[in-house]
């Protein structure tokens, strides 16, 4: 379709002129294709240029006159005819007589012709299309209300009232419309079409799509054209299958689909389906997709994912001997990495050419630097393959796989990994290490925690102590990682261990908890802003569930805490903060939710339930804050105690070595744990709270002695 380019091209740049010229040229070309000569008309009546291109369209009759087919010539008149404004004598000579050699036995073809309006001198425009229609008008036929109707069915026509009834898919009741009506708006459908089929008999449609599910989307894509995979679901979610199927239909029909030949699967699913005008064999596909010439590790990704998905294709032995050239071809290139090496003898050996055996164990026996080697493997089932060689043939794999746990990236890797070294005796370090360095190894660490919390696990720190000290450090990650932007889907997963099940591992960690660490957690799980406050209700009450004392500490500590404390400095901080919530980030979060909203499909959207996740999280920070700043009140000199520990103090402490600590209690706006100052609601301070010079206290096993109290003021 050499010219169908060229007059999309003049029809985006408003070029009428070129346009003009180009038909000009393209009617008295020797050769010419049926689709594209439709293609080209439809596209002119659907763009700006229709109205002036009307007064030009007839010299399309020259070509016109070459089809050979009745129904062909037909068709694209009727493409002329909606786009005509001249009216001819000639042009209605044109169509009547196409109309006799189309309908040669219509009774009532003068009557009809009347009523589309064909007689010379009148305005004819579209009147083939609206012949068509009424002869399409019976009882029993269906067609489609491009008003807004839909899909309907006919239930009477009388031509003597030139008026015809319809049930239909997106109105309730009989609609009444007129001929004249009917031509504006309605266009014939056959019984067999997609919509026809979900509003005339859905049932069937329903079982068909369950039995034979690409024949339907085939059919969905033959009637309706290209639709994406959020277009396909609003065609068929609830009308043709029910929402609690949906997941589960949709996908064993991706899976079907990437072997049909005859739909085109696009590469991401913002992208549409396509239904081809005739089946591409997948070997097809597949090399006219490599004729674009990707780079080496684009083919070596493609020739994976086909392999994966058309095995079968293999016992073709040409084609397997083709591709078996093509990736010795690719093992010839200079620059080639030692991953993507590795990848090209994994496809050999899976063709069986037993020579490739030797190459890759000598491969795998040179390699200097695992885990920059490791790294260069892209596809996760090799770099599986390529760990599972190292055990067998290196003397150091302990010490290759113990490096590698803390850099390998995708956790079917690691679970290769932890299978092979969790007895080793340096694996335990390793744990340790993660355990005080949760933010170091983000991922990892999840991964690790996810292992550890299950019912039969034997790794270290599976005891309820562990258990207990890595869920302190899964809290204190959970607030980093809220933090950060790129790490947003681990923050989704987290919180969706956290909450898993009716809070399951809060439950089954606290069970197995002192109440020391018990508090911890609800410290920090106050601190954290991806949890909402019914979150944190809900934590507090089943530490109380475990720990009863607890509800009674909280009852006296709400008493104490009617008056929130603060200075001047935190007091302006958190109105400002308040301010920027309500004015620039719940703003900005606005945009981020209508841009997600944007991408379809939202109960597969991760960006748009993230963003109404962040929403609710300023909502409940913005409520707190204001909450807070109705009885915050700034401390002056009148509040400072001066002879026992109270808010506004200074306190230096000595604690057993005789080394001096000095802490300041204000409220928890200014406090900072790194500079000492804490706030007059941790348990340290509450602890201090009401002492003297020369009393003592304990705190996390070490014995404190009050030295000095001084004023902060």
């Amino acid at each position: 379709m050499t010219y169908l380019a060229d007059f999309i091209t003049r029809i985006e740049k408003n070029d009428y002129p070129g346009f003009l010229k180009l038909w000009e040229e393209y009617c008295y070309s020797d050769e010419f294709d049926i689709d594209e000569y439709k293609k080209i008309l439809q596209t002119a009546l659907n763009s700006p240029l229709a109205a002036p291109f009307g007064k030009h369209v007839e010299k399309g009759l020259i070509l016109w006159k070459k089809l050979s087919t009745p129904k062909e010539a037909f068709e694209v008149l009727k493409l002329i005819f909606q786009i005509q404004t001249t009216h001819s004598e000639s042009l209605y000579e044109v169509g009547t007589e196409c109309l006799q050699k189309m309908y040669p036995n219509d009774p009532n073809f003068q009557e009809k012709i009347r009523m589309v309006g064909l007689r010379p001198g009148e305005n004819f425009q579209g009147a083939l299309s609206n012949y068509e229609l009424l002869t399409h008008l019976k009882k029993g036929n269906f067609v489609y209300h491009n008003g807004g109707w839909g899909a309907s069915e006919i239930l009477e026509v009388s031509v003597i009232r030139e008026e015809l009834a319809l049930e239909c898919e997106q109105v309730v009741g009989t609609k009444h419309l007129s001929f004249a009506n009917a031509f504006k708006t309605l266009i014939p459908i056959g019984k067999d079409h997609f919509l026809a089929r979900r509003f005339g008999d859905p049932d069937l449609l329903e079982k068909q799509a369950k039995e034979h599910p690409t024949e339907v989307l085939r059919s969905l894509l033959r009637d309706l054209g290209p639709k994406t995979a959020a277009e396909i679901k609003e065609e068929l979610l609830d009308l043709v299958i029910p929402e609690k199927d949906w997941n589960r239909w949709w996908q064993n029909t991706r899976s079907k689909l990437k072997k049909d030949t005859k739909i085109s699967c696009p590469k991401t699913l913002r992208l549409p389906f396509t239904l081809l005008d005739q089946a591409i064999p997948h070997e097809v596909a597949f090399y006219k997709a490599l004729e674009a010439k990707p780079d080496v590790p684009t083919t070596i990704q493609m020739v994976y994912t086909f392999l994966r998905d058309f095995s079968e294709t293999l016992k073709n032995e040409e084609f397997k001997t083709s591709l078996e050239k093509r990736i010795q071809d690719l093992l010839q290139e200079e620059n080639l990495r030692d991953g993507e090496r590795l990848s090209l003898l994994f496809f050999l050996e899976d063709l069986k050419v037993q020579e490739k055996r030797a190459s890759l164990n000598e491969l795998i026996k040179k390699i200097e630097d695992p885990d920059a080697f490791i790294k260069t493997v892209d596809i996760v089932a090799f770099k599986k393959r390529a760990l599972t060689l190292m055990r067998s043939l290196r003397e150091d794999w302990e010490t290759i796989f113990l490096s590698l746990l803390f850099t390998v990236e995708q956790n079917i890797a690691r679970d290769y990994l932890l299978q092979e070294i969790a007895t080793l005796p340096g694996f335990e370090e390793k744990v340790t290490y993660l355990l005080e360095h949760p933010i170091s190894y983000p991922d990892v660490f999840v991964w690790y925690f996810q292992k550890l919390i299950e019912e039969k696990s034997t790794l270290p720190y599976a005891s309820p102590e562990g258990r207990a000290q890595f869920f302190e450090g899964f809290l204190i990650l959970l607030d980093y990682v809220g933090k950060k932007n790129e790490h947003k889907d681990l923050a989704k997963k987290m919180l969706s261990i956290l909450l898993h099940n009716r809070y399951k591992v809060v439950r089954d960690t606290m069970r197995g908890s002192t109440l020391e660490q018990v508090r911890e957690f609800l410290l920090l799980s106050t601190k954290c802003r991806l949890l909402s406050d019914h979150d944190i209700k809900i934590i507090y009450s089943l530490a109380e569930v475990v720990y009863p004392k607890l509800a009674k500490d909280r009852k006296q500590d709400e008493v104490d805490e009617e008056i929130f404390w603060t200075t001047e400095k935190g007091y302006q901080t958190i109105k400002q903060r308040i301010e920027r919530i309500a004015t620039v980030e719940t703003v900005e979060n606005a945009k981020e939710i209508e841009e997600a909203r944007s991408h379809g499909d939202l109960r597969e959207n991760s960006e748009f339930k993230f963003a109404l996740e962040k929403r609710a999280r300023l909502q409940s920070e913005l409520k707190s804050l204001s909450d807070q700043l109705q009885s915050a009140r700034i401390i002056t000199k009148a509040d400072i105690p001066q002879d026992f520990v109270g808010i506004g103090c200074v306190v230096d402490c000595e604690d057993q070595k005789k080394q001096v600590q000095t802490f300041t209690i204000l409220g928890p706006w200014d406090a900072d744990p790194e500079q000492n100052i804490l706030s007059f609601q941790s348990k340290i301070a509450k602890v201090m709270h009401g002492l003297r010079i020369g009393e003592t206290f304990s705190f996390q096993g070490d014995e404190f002695k009050i030295m000095k109290i001084t004023s902060y003021l």
